[in-house]
C-alpha cells in the first residue's frame, strides 16, 4: 500500500484539572489542584523532550488546550507552556490557539490576559442555558454564568468562540431544547458543538442510573432533539461540517478538522495522544503523579502502537463519514488498492439506497438521516482480518 505523509496539524495540551466531576464525564482529570504547579512545569518539560521531533515536521497550524478545564490555569501558568512553543516552533500562518473554558472561570480581564498570550479562540462548555439541566449534569456553573461568559469573551475582543451544548438530557422537553439552541444562535457565536448525552461506565451518571436515582436518556427524544438542532442551525446559516459540529462560513475548527483529516499531531500532558500521520499512535500515562515523575527523570511517559493496514482503513472510514466531505474513493484506492475501494463501495450501496448516505462522483458521505445511525453504517463498512483474506483470494 502507498502512504503519503500529511502536514502536521498542531499540538494538543491536556490540562487534567476540574473543580468538580461532571456526571457524564469519563475523561482523565483530577478535582484536587495539589500538583497543578508541578504539572505545568512537567508539560513544559515534555515539550522540550519532544521539541526536536516536532521541529522536524514544521510548520504547524494550531495549538489546542483541552481537558479537564484549562481555564483553571492562571494566565502566567498558561504562559509557561505556550511561550516556548511559540518561540521555538514555526507556524504556516497565524495559528489557531484554542482554550477550552468553563463559564464560571471567564471574566473580561481574564480573557484579555489570554489574548495577550496569543489565544484567539475559546471553546466554552455551556452545555445548557437551563438550571435544571446543569444540575442534572452536575456542572459547576449556573445558567446566568453561561450567558455572561460568552458576552465577557466577546467584550474582551475574542470573536472566534465555540460553545458546547448537550442534548438528550432526561426530562428536558423538545421545547426546552429548542430554546437552548435559539439562545445559542442569539448570542452570535460562530461555532457550536452539540453532543448527545451518553452514559459511560465508571461515571457518576452511570451509577445514578443503575441506582435509579436519575433517569436514563430516551433514544426517541435524543433523535428528535438532534433533528431540531440540525434544522435550527441550518436555518441560521451554520454549515453542518461534522456530525457534532456546526460553523458559520470561515469558522470551522482548524485543529479538530485536522483530526478528521487524518493529519499528524502531538499531545502534551497526562493521557494526551499523538499521531505521526503515518502509522504510529502514542498516548501518555493517564496518571498525574506518575506522569510528573517520569518527566522529571527525563523520560517520555508514553505507550504506543503501530497501526495495521486494517486499523488505518477503519479509522479513515470512521473519521471520513463523520464529516460533510465524507470518504474519497480515489484516496481509498490510492492508499489501499482497488479491491478495498470496491469493498467500501459495495458496503455503502445499501446505505445509499436507503438514503442514509449520498454519493457525488468520488465522494460518499452520510445524509442527515444517516447521521442518526452513523455508528451502524460505519461498522458495516469496516474491514476485518477475515474480510481482508477474502479480498486477497
Amino acid at each position: 500500500m502507498k502512504f503519503i505523509f500529511v502536514p502536521m496539524a498542531g499540538i494538543y495540551v491536556h490540562i487534567p484539572f476540574c473543580k468538580q466531576a461532571c456526571a457524564y464525564c469519563n475523561f482523565h482529570f483530577a478535582t484536587s489542584l495539589r500538583y497543578k504547579s508541578e504539572l505545568v512545569e512537567a508539560i513544559a518539560a515534555e515539550f522540550e523532550l519532544k521539541k526536536k521531533s516536532i521541529q522536524e515536521q514544521q510548520p504547524l497550524q494550531s495549538i489546542y488546550f483541552g481537558g479537564g478545564t484549562p481555564s483553571l490555569l492562571a494566565a502566567n501558568e498558561l504562559e509557561k507552556i505556550i511561550r516556548p512553543i511559540q518561540e521555538q516552533i514555526s507556524f504556516n500562518t497565524t495559528p489557531e490557539i484554542t482554550l477550552e473554558a468553563n463559564p464560571d472561570d471567564l471574566s473580561t480581564s481574564y480573557v484579555k490576559d489570554l489574548i495577550k498570550l496569543g489565544i484567539n479562540r475559546l471553546s466554552i462548555g455551556i452545555q445548557s442555558f437551563f438550571e435544571d439541566d446543569l444540575q442534572f449534569m452536575h456542572r459547576a456553573h449556573n445558567a446566568s454564568q453561561a450567558e455572561y461568559a460568552v458576552k465577557a469573551a466577546q467584550d474582551a475582543g475574542i470573536e472566534n468562540i465555540s460553545i458546547d451544548l448537550i442534548y438528550g438530557v432526561p426530562n428536558a422537553s423538545e421545547q426546552q431544547w429548542t430554546k437552548n439552541v435559539q439562545r445559542a444562535i442569539e448570542l452570535n457565536v460562530p461555532h457550536i458543538s452539540a453532543y448527545a448525552l451518553t452514559v459511560e461506565e465508571n461515571t457518576p451518571l452511570y451509577k445514578s442510573i443503575r441506582l435509579k436515582e436519575k433517569s436514563a436518556p430516551i433514544p426517541e427524544s435524543t433523535v428528535l432533539q438532534y433533528q431540531i438542532l440540525v434544522e435550527l442551525l441550518s436555518n441560521a446559516g451554520f454549515e453542518h461540517y461534522e456530525i457534532s459540529n456546526f460553523a458559520k462560513p470561515g469558522h470551522q475548527a482548524i485543529h479538530n478538522s485536522s483530526y478528521w483529516g487524518g493529519e499528524a499531531y502531538w499531545g502534551l500532558g497526562p493521557s494526551a495522544h499523538s499521531f505521526d500521520g503515518i502509522r504510529r499512535r502514542s498516548w501518555n500515562l493517564p496518571n498525574n503523579q506518575n506522569y510528573i515523575k517520569e518527566i522529571v527523570k527525563g523520560h517520555l511517559p508514553e505507550e504506543y502502537e503501530i497501526l495495521s493496514d486494517i486499523d488505518l482503513y477503519n479509522e479513515m472510514i470512521m473519521i471520513g463519514l463523520r464529516t460533510s466531505k465524507g470518504c474519497n474513493l480515489k484516496v481509498l484506492e490510492n492508499k489501499f488498492g482497488s479491491q478495498v475501494r470496491t469493498y467500501f463501495q459495495t458496503q455503502m450501496n445499501q446505505a445509499i439506497l436507503a438514503e442514509n448516505a449520498i454519493q457525488k462522483e468520488d465522494h460518499v458521505f452520510l445524509s442527515s438521516k444517516g447521521h442518526m445511525m452513523a455508528d451502524a453504517i460505519m461498522r458495516d463498512a469496516f474491514l476485518t482480518q477475515e474480510d481482508l483474506k477474502l479480498l486477497n483470494r
